[in-house]
């Protein structure tokens, strides 16, 4: 992202069933498609995303909806908004994930991922799925951002729809450099209410990045990384690792989805660091390809890209707590990570 600013999930849907998709051996890492080429600028209204409150409504529903579901208040933002944590644990012995979104208020599909995510756990095949692992997701940490309800001008934000979004809470802070100082009630919510609270095993940070990130001279689709700071061991990285090896296995493989390696800082304040560090948590960042909303027109991406995004959120956490309940994340290969390439910012 650019600055201003111990147990494991499902075979990947039926779509990538169907096409022979292992989760325990990673393909070699080449090139797949280059993302979504069509789609780097366009129309970006705000209008079509999810608010707070609709947000909200929604989850309340699928509570009400859904007997394996709680829906819990974990703190309030600066602004007074209550942060919504959803709960699957049904067998306090089962391996537990942690999913979170939008730490970033302008990085907004994950949320409308996780969304569709919730709904799927209540019907179909992917009820199953809660038979063998407990599923924790706090969808937009940051809700004053995602509003633009925030104490600074938005001015030069270039979305449109009635409502800008931006990366920073309401007193400008990024929360994801909040993990050691935990000044934010948004942080501080989701250190002692969730990290805190539940023998978590994994977990999984959803971002977006910019949109002209390469690998491998491809544009990506999202880029992923493991704990880099020297705080954690050994094992806990090759455990991280798998859970990258599962994320890429049920993404390379669609055809419009490639994989980078992200170049991320090694400071324990980032959750993926931190979080390892601190409580013995396996972390993986994701950051999928393009914002909703900035100061900068080369970092937001254009809706017409929003449909390929909220698919590969929903994948990834498919897969992620599927390959967590059967187990199968403990047989990952972590050989991809070798052969990965770093993402590079595309010149123009």
């Amino acid at each position: 992202m650019p600055s201003l600013r111990t147990r494991a999930a499902v075979t990947v849907l039926a779509a990538a069933c169907t096409t022979g998709l292992a989760l325990t051996s990673a393909p070699t890492a080449t090139a797949v498609g280059e993302g979504p080429k069509c789609c780097t600028n366009g129309t970006v209204n705000t209008s079509i995303l999810h608010t707070y409150d609709s947000m909200v409504k929604e989850l309340e529903k699928q509570d009400a909806r859904q007997p394996r579901m709680q829906l819990e208040t974990i703190g309030q933002s600066v602004k007074g908004r209550d942060l919504k944590l959803v709960k699957y644990v049904g067998n306090p012995a089962n391996p537990t994930v942690l999913f979170m979104t939008q730490q970033h208020g302008n990085e907004a599909l994950t949320t409308e991922g996780a969304l569709d995510f919730i709904k799927s756990l209540g019907q179909g095949k992917n009820q199953r799925i809660l038979d063998k692992v407990n599923i924790l997701i706090v969808p937009m940490v940051n809700p004053d951002g995602a509003m633009g309800d925030v104490d600074f001008p938005l001015d030069d934000y270039i979305a449109s729809g009635g409502r800008n979004l931006t990366r920073y809470n309401a007193r400008g802070v990024d929360l994801n450099r909040d993990h050691v100082a935990k000044s934010q009630p948004e942080t501080r919510a989701v250190h002692e209410n969730v990290l805190q609270a539940y023998p978590i095993d994994y977990a999984v940070d959803l971002h977006h990045q910019g949109t002209r990130s390469e690998a491998g001279g491809e544009l990506v689709s999202g880029s992923i990384l493991y704990p880099t700071t020297g705080s954690v061991s050994p094992d806990l990285v090759q455990r991280s690792q798998r859970l990258g090896g599962v994320v890429y296995n049920a993404i390379e493989p669609t055809g419009w989805g490639h994989l980078g390696k992200y170049v991320g800082g090694s400071a324990d304040t980032i959750a993926r660091n931190g979080i390892a560090a601190q409580y013995g948590i396996a972390t993986l960042l994701f950051e999928m390809r393009g914002m909703s909303d900035h100061e900068y027109a080369s970092y937001v991406l254009g809706q017409r890209s929003n449909g390929y995004l909220i698919k590969q959120t929903f994948l990834t956490l498919t897969a992620v707590s599927t390959a967590i309940g059967d187990g199968s994340i403990d047989t990952t290969s972590t050989d991809f990570w070798n052969t990965l390439p770093e993402q590079q910012t595309r010149q123009e």
